[in-house]
């Protein structure tokens, strides 16, 4: 049975920073921003934005509503979860209105959850072919204003559809994974912000990719000639280049190295101007790969290396279908982004302060860029946000 992506959105919040900006601020060179970590545009989640309400965008732009008939399973990937108990996916599975008679829960795994998600999708559809999955992978990351990691932050979701008989990317059977426990990044209950040791995480990042590539190589007996790109996490842009343009060098042809870069800077244009979103950038990255390609056939093997924190990394594959373009929805996707607002340095970190009351009470936020206020009900970390109200409308 043929099992894979059928569907594949994304949602950003309509706030961003220009990294130029970002680095002068805090009296750095531009270029550090741009050029050596590739970054362009940094996605702000106001207040009135969750990993909920990203997620719910993203989904409610690609389901219809044979799809919400036929999803008997919805599985969330985030490492931004707003409650302890309660799974993201149950809130999405209401906004969305799909089927009562559905399984709804949320994975954590740093920056690998939502791949964990599409594997047990696999699953599922191989028990159920007539059933779909709906796979979310949603972050918000934050790492404190003038922090080391302040310049990969970034907001957003992406939403796949897996089912039987896809029609943009069979899921090949064969992948190979690696665990080793490791404090490269890590995100504790009492801060709302992450803690990174960066330099150590692109060590393990650039260690297990090359780990799960020798895997993968010998179950499959694949080399670089059997791909047409290859899609990475990327928490910067930079960060996929370094894991695999050491190894590209040493075993590719000089058609390959020039292919698979080639298809790189392809893949990463959306992650530019969006930034690290966690469990989602590697999908916003296959996003921009299939979205931004000309004349990437049917038919072409499409190499995704996934990587979470603390460690879990996988290398698997696809295969790309006949007419996969005709159900992207590029242009919807790329007037998003260019609707965007760009904001002061202020008005971010004004934005980044905000804090949610912890008393149950209702706050008034400014709506005049049509989001939605809120009302909490309980503790901070059993908030419900709502959906941006002319989403729904």
């Amino acid at each position: 049975m043929k099992i894979g992506i059928d569907k594949i959105g994304f949602y950003t919040p309509d706030l961003y920073v220009d990294m130029r900006e970002l680095a002068t601020a805090r009296g750095i060179e531009p270029d550090k921003f741009t050029i050596g970590i590739g970054q362009e545009k940094m996605a702000v989640a106001p207040l009135t934005q969750d990993t909920v309400t990203l997620a719910a965008n993203a989904a409610l732009d690609l389901l219809d509503e044979a799809d919400k008939k036929a999803i008997d399973l919805v599985i969330f990937g985030t490492e931004s979860g707003i409650d302890q108990s309660k799974s993201a996916a149950v809130y999405v599975h209401e906004l969305v209105g799909l089927d009562s008679a559905a399984r709804s829960f949320e994975i954590k795994q740093a920056c690998y959850g939502a791949t964990a998600g599409i594997q047990m999708a696999k699953g599922h559809v191989a028990l159920n072919p007539d059933s779909k999955v709906l796979v979310l992978a949603s972050d918000i990351a934050r790492y404190g204003l003038n922090s080391p990691g302040e310049s990969t932050q970034g907001a957003g979701a992406v939403a796949l559809v897996i089912s039987a008989n896809p029609k943009i990317m069979v899921l090949e059977d064969k992948s190979a994974y690696h665990t080793s426990d490791i404090m490269d990044f890590w995100r504790p209950s009492y801060s709302d912000t992450a803690f990174v040791d960066g330099k150590f995480s692109n060590e393990q990042y650039i260690l297990f990719f090359e780990t799960v590539w020798k895997q993968y190589q010998a179950k499959s007996g694949l080399t670089f000639k059997d791909f047409e790109a290859l899609c990475f996490h990327v928490p910067y842009t930079k960060m996929g280049l370094k894991a695999l343009k050491p190894t590209l060098e040493a075993e590719g042809t000089k058609e390959d190295q020039e292919r698979i870069l080639e298809n790189y800077q392809k893949s990463i244009q959306y992650n530019k101007v969006v930034g690290n979103i966690y469990t989602g950038s590697l999908y916003l990255s296959l996003l921009s790969l299939l979205e931004q390609t000309i004349g990437l056939e049917a038919g072409s093997r499409i190499g995704l290396f996934s990587y979470g924190s603390g460690a879990v990394g996988e290398f698997f594959t696809g295969i790309l279908q006949p007419d996969y373009q005709t159900y992207l929805n590029s242009t919807q996707h790329k007037n998003q982004l260019s609707a965007r607002r760009k904001i002061s340095i202020e008005e971010y970190e004004s934005i980044f302060r905000q804090e949610l009351p912890i008393d149950g009470s209702t706050i008034k936020l400014d709506t005049s860029n049509e989001l939605a206020s809120i009302y909490l009900m309980g503790m901070t970390e059993n908030k419900r946000q709502y959906v941006n109200k002319q989403r729904l409308d």
